[in-house]
């Protein structure tokens, strides 16, 4: 296939492995760093804002986040991160990857300050600014989804590319540790600072007024390394496909590469007008060609990742509730409230660097050995597998001698999540669909998990609610319990493992070959041939 490309595209897939690759993972990881620390710190401290907004004086227990109020709070990013997700991956299609790249970024640097910095003379109001911030941090994040695959896959060569997308999404594991040491570190500092008594001694004393600093440096840490990482994610040139492919420029695109790859790399304007003239190529997003050629590759990768993210979000955000199921975390009665955020933040960070993070590298190390198919079919297996040995002996795991057992096998749930679907799920769609669409089907892709992000943040806040009325949180109904929301989150993880036959296999290939763009080359090649055939 290699002779029928354009030299310039040949060239990058082609390519050893070089600084330039990366200091690509760097620029576009940190951006996924934050992403992660954002969309996950805020589970750090809804139990702080519960204890500081919404205390009842005389309650035998802290103050929680109504169930309306606790949803907003934990899922408006989604929404926002949603929209964000359709609307820069439209719109990197529309402008060039590099031009929408810098306006995310920007968003999210200023939104996570801004929500920092919530005020207002009520609970409702803090909580009200908290949310709208919160959304628009979600619709910079959501950007960066589609925008750092697509520019990550168009710079790779076709040998490590599965790598060098997984390695800019494992950033979010980082993101995650990140996230949990920032809040151990912050809320340690002001504990030793400010001591405080339990709950249930002083129900007004637990809380220091000084831990309504606690959350907003918690939440304001974020625009730090987005923050950082502005000036070179600027300098950045446009990736060689988008220039050649759909802006139609090759000269612009091999001089870019070039300069890049430190080689001279031919332009060949008259074969991208021929291109060009090819009707077969020309297709659009809702169009009968696009539904017969990538149509089922579409509803692989937007159902896979719609799946996973039910199960992967509710665990993430929720995973402090099911520690305090198990007594990993002690009642909330029983500390202050910068102990409980402390307790929550050591807990998380513990299954981030057990688990999360190791899973994720692991992707990296693996992906183009085993292909994209085997280690999303691999893992979704397993996390069926740990979450249905979790939910169906529940009983078991309560116990106090096996709360451990129950740690490890959460943790290896999160391992082949990340191990598994949640980084296959992010390198797929980078590589299957056409360039002039690539971003905008990555956003759709990606949407559709935030769709199930959305599910699984709304809906295990109920679900995990006790049957027994007596045993449930203030504000909430009755749920199905731990055990039967576990079983569920089983259940999503089978279909998810039966989607993923539906995902093309894309190891060793290039762009071009998986979208079928360079069937248009052949055909011109082909032409050139027959033209020098004598008659």
């Amino acid at each position: 296939m290699a002779k029928d490309q354009l030299q310039v595209l040949n060239a990058l897939d082609v390519a050893k492995t070089q600084l330039y690759h990366f200091t690509a993972i760097v620029i576009a990881g940190m951006g996924f760093f934050t992403d992660a620390y954002d969309l996950f710190c805020i589970s750090l401290v809804t139990k702080l804002l519960g204890r500081i907004y919404y205390h009842h004086e005389g309650a035998p227990k802290p103050g929680i986040l109504p169930p309306g109020i606790s949803a907003a709070v934990n899922g408006v990013a989604f929404v926002g991160t949603l929209s964000g997700q359709l609307f820069f991956g439209w719109l990197g299609d529309k402008m060039g990857r590099k031009r929408v790249y810098g306006m995310t970024l920007m968003i999210m640097v200023i939104c996570s300050i801004a929500s920092g910095l919530s005020f207002g003379k009520t609970p409702s109001g803090v909580i009200a600014t908290l949310c709208f911030f919160r959304f628009w941090l979600g619709f910079g994040i959501g950007g960066d989804y589609p925008l750092s695959a697509t520019i990550m896959s168009e710079y790779a060569n076709k040998k490590t590319r599965g790598a060098f997308i997984a390695a800019v999404f494992a950033m979010q594991g980082f993101g995650i540790l990140a996230g949990g040491i920032v809040a151990l570190v912050v809320s340690g500092a002001f504990k030793n600072a400010y001591p405080a008594p339990i709950y249930s001694v002083n129900n007004e004393g637990s809380t220091p007024q000084e831990a309504d600093i606690v959350w907003r440096i918690i939440l304001m840490f974020g625009a730090i390394p987005a923050l950082l990482t502005y000036y070179w994610r600027m300098k950045m040139p446009e990736t060689a496909r988008y220039t050649a492919l759909v802006a139609k420029n090759a000269t612009k695109a091999a001089s870019d590469m070039s300069k890049v790859l430190n080689v001279e790399i031919e332009a060949e304007d008259d074969k991208i007008e021929k291109i060009v003239e090819i009707q077969g190529n020309n297709f659009g997003l809702f169009t009968k060609e696009f539904l017969h050629r990538h149509g089922l590759h579409l509803l692989g990768t937007t159902s896979t990742w719609f799946l996973l993210d039910i199960a992967f979000y509710s665990q993430n955000l929720f995973q402090k509730d099911i520690f305090s199921k198990i007594g990993w975390i002690p009642h909330p009665e029983k500390m202050n409230a910068l102990d409980e955020v402390f307790k929550i933040a050591k807990a998380q960070t513990l299954i981030a660097l057990c688990s999360t993070v190791p899973g994720y590298w692991f992707t990296v190390a693996f992906i183009d050995r085993m292909g994209r198919f085997a280690i999303q079919l691999m893992g979704f297996f397993f996390m069926t597998v740990f979450m249905f040995a979790l939910a169906i002996p529940y009983n078991h795991w309560t116990k106090k001698e096996n709360r451990f057992g129950f740690v490890v096998m959460y943790s290896l749930t999160f391992f082949f999540a990340n191990f598994g679907p949640n980084a296959t799920t992010f390198v797929v769609p980078a590589e299957i669909f056409p360039a002039r669409l690539r971003s905008t089907c990555h956003g759709i892709s990606a949407a559709a998990g935030k769709a199930g992000a959305i599910v699984g943040a709304f809906g295990f806040l109920y679900a995990a609610q006790s049957t027994d009325p007596s045993k449930v949180d203030a504000g909430y109904p009755t749920g199905i319990g731990v055990k039967n929301a576990l079983i569920v989150l089983g259940c999503v993880n089978f279909l998810g493992m039966l989607f993923t036959l539906l995902v093309p296999e894309s190891k060793g290939k290039s762009l071009e070959e998986m979208s079928k763009e360079n069937e248009g080359e052949e055909e011109i090649t082909k032409g050139e041939n027959e033209k020098t055939i004598p008659v």
